[in-house]
């Protein structure tokens, strides 16, 4: 009898899908604690706040009255209704709640958003330094990533006329992350006007705008979305969510918004992979975007004085120079004046310093000479890790 080999099961997509550099770093950190180390982990994009007291008893509310079952597959009308009106108010768009998907986070709105549009040899346009799943999620789907890179001098924007350089008869979605992970990066109305430009050259393009932190802008920066262009709306997939904005990332829950024909198709992924988003969450979410938003608001302050702060104590280590973000909770400095590549270096804080970041390459190769750092941790801790990390280059840059 032949030894069965499991391995030789395995297909390539089940390889296309990594664990990704974020969740191994953040593990390699969760050992060295488990084994007596003193570590700041500043790795994973996770509020480091509870979910505000009146969502949390309106998911209790909602399980004591018997949502506990079941929901339509693309949400409860109430909450699609809900998002649709917010839609209007903050982006001056008109929605149905036929157009609105919601799902186990917004993560799997953009599985179900590529594998409904991507097939194999088809072109997505990424602009590095990008979120890590956007690559996957392509690989996954069997499509082609064409990488465009910016850097610090570029405000980690890549002008329209790279993008529109990079357009091919094969390309059929462009993703665009704004305000961006890991950058902070925030785009303009001129700038998605420029954008939006090139795709009504194309019409066998479409654009899948990851909105998550919209709320999360700084210095008076504001959120524009490219669905808001003249003639972006049927072009376009909006993802958002309430991980980030209402600290809910364990809830999982996010949406889609899209044309009525492919959110037809997404909830169809939906049916046939997990059947709907859980119920007594969706009530919570009615109340995230209605209720009170101080606590959204007192976070996003808490925010910015930690990215104040923390930027300002890395301009003065050696061998790091860190831009301003305007946007979400992170940090990307270059560090190619210290003469270290980005993994080793990571790796070094972390083992010799106590400080836990993220190598610029987990977010598309591009992203080497750079290091993401969250700032979702407290004042004293963000501190204490500028301390180790100056002491650190001060013995060994």
């Amino acid at each position: 009898m032949k030894k069965f080999d499991p391995a030789s099961l395995l297909v390539p997509r089940a390889s296309a899908a990594d664990e990704g550099a974020i969740i191994r770093m953040a593990q390699k950190s969760r050992n060295l604690r488990a084994n007596g180390h003193d570590v700041v982990s500043l790795t994973v994009g996770e509020p480091d706040f509870d979910t505000p007291d009146n969502i949390q008893q309106a998911a209790t509310r909602a399980m004591k009255a018997g949502f506990t079952h079941y929901s339509p597959v693309a949400g409860i009308p109430e909450l699609r209704a809900v998002v649709a009106k917010k839609l209007k108010t903050e982006n001056n768009l008109d929605y149905s709640s036929a157009e609105i998907v919601l799902t186990n986070g917004a993560k799997q709105a953009i599985a179900n958003a590529v594998l409904s549009i991507i097939d194999v040899g088809d072109e997505v346009i990424m602009l590095a330094p990008f979120w890590v799943s956007y690559e996957t999620t392509v690989l996954f789907a069997g499509g082609t990533p064409v990488v465009l890179h910016s850097d610090i001098s570029e405000g980690y924007k890549v002008p329209a006329s790279r993008i529109a350089a990079a357009v091919t008869p094969r390309t059929k979605l462009l993703i665009l992350n704004s305000p961006c992970n890991p950058s902070g990066a925030v785009w303009s109305s001129t700038e998605l006007e420029a954008i939006a430009a090139i795709l009504r050259d194309h019409p066998h393009m479409m654009v899948l705008s990851d909105e998550i932190y919209s709320r999360l802008l700084f210095d008076g920066a504001q959120h524009f979305s490219i669905m808001s262009v003249p003639g972006m709306q049927e072009r376009t997939i909006l993802l958002d969510g309430f991980s980030k904005t209402y600290a809910m990332t364990g809830w999982r829950m996010g949406y889609g918004v899209m044309r009525a024909d492919l959110a037809t198709h997404m909830t169809r992924l939906m049916t046939n992979s997990n059947s709907c988003t859980a119920s007594f969450t969706q009530i919570a979410g009615i109340e995230a975007i209605n209720g009170d938003q101080s606590s959204v608001n007192g976070m996003r302050d808490e925010f910015q004085r930690r990215r104040d702060m923390f930027v300002a104590g890395l301009n003065k280590v050696r061998g790091f120079s860190c831009r301003m973000p305007k946007g979400a909770f992170y940090v990307f400095p270059n560090i190619k004046q210290s003469g270290w590549k980005s993994k080793p270096l990571a790796d070094a804080l972390l083992e010799q310093a106590g400080v836990a970041a993220l190598s610029g390459t987990a977010f598309g190769e591009f992203g080497e000479g750079y290091l993401r750092f969250s700032v979702a941790n407290s004042l004293a801790n963000l501190q204490q890790a500028l301390e180790r990390i100056d002491q650190w280059s001060n013995k060994n840059l």
